[in-house]
C-alpha cells in the first residue's frame, strides 16, 4: 500500500498486506500468462492482439492453426477477466474497501479472502447471485 492513502478498511493491516501481496504475484503471473497469448496492439478490448499461430501451409497445418487460434482465444478471455478481477480488488485494498461485501456492505470472511482474494461478495451473496443465474 502507498503512504498516504487513506485506509478505511476494517480488516487488519497485516492480513491487507499479505492479500495484497498475493494480487500483485497474481497480477504478474498473469501478465506472463497473457504475453503468451497476445501481443501489444489495439485488437481487442484489453488492447491487445491476440497471436495466430503459424505452423505451416499445409490443409493439416492451417486446421491446427484455426483449432489452436480459437483455444487460445478463451484462455487469453479467462485471463483478462482474472486480471480485471486483480486490478479491482487492488484498488478495493487503496480505497479502503476492502474485504465488504459490495451487495450487504457485511464484512467479507478472511478465510475467504485469503482462499480467493478477489471476492468482492460474501459467502451469503454470492449464493445468492448463483442461485439466481
Amino acid at each position: 500500500m502507498s503512504k498516504g492513502s487513506p485506509v478505511k478498511s476494517v480488516l487488519k493491516a497485516e492480513l491487507l498486506a499479505k492479500i495484497q501481496a498475493i494480487l500483485v504475484d497474481d497480477k504478474a503471473r498473469i501478465e506472463g500468462e497473457l504475453a503468451k497469448f497476445s501481443k501489444p496492439g489495439q485488437k481487442d478490448s484489453a488492447g491487445s492482439e491476440p497471436i495466430f499461430p503459424d505452423y505451416g501451409d499445409s490443409e493439416e497445418d492451417n486446421a491446427v492453426e484455426v483449432a489452436d487460434y480459437e483455444a487460445n482465444l478463451s484462455i487469453e478471455s479467462d485471463l483478462q477477466k482474472s486480471l480485471r478481477d486483480v486490478d479491482s480488488s487492488l484498488k478495493r485494498i487503496l480505497s479502503g474497501e476492502y474485504g465488504t461485501c459490495k451487495y450487504c456492505k457485511k464484512i467479507i470472511d478472511e478465510k475467504r479472502l485469503m482462499a480467493r482474494p478477489t471476492s468482492s461478495a460474501c459467502v451469503e451473496c454470492k449464493k445468492t447471485i448463483a442461485q439466481e443465474a
